[in-house]
């Protein structure tokens, strides 16, 4: 399946091989091939969606380290035969 995927994206590479043009803001232009301009937009999107999903991770982690500190606060107040 990998070799596969692979041989896909290499033929999709090798077709987009056509110099293109980025332009910017203030005159700035960036010459270079298609698919290097649609590799560098995948990873920018890509390491956005990573950041997105690692900043929820911790948000939960920290709710879940403070869920499990009020519950062993709550077993040592109830005491050890209720727990």
């Amino acid at each position: 399946m990998r070799a596969v995927l692979f041989l896909l994206l290499l033929g999709f590479a090798v077709k987009n091989d056509q110099p293109a043009v980025l332009k910017y803001f203030f005159g700035y232009e960036w010459h270079t091939s298609l698919i290097v301009i649609m590799l560098c937009f995948f990873a920018v999107g890509v390491l956005v969606g990573v950041l997105t999903m690692l900043a929820k991770l911790f948000r939960q982690r920290r709710e879940l380290a403070v869920l499990r500190r009020e519950k062993h606060i709550k077993n040592k107040l109830d005491g050890p035969d209720e727990a």
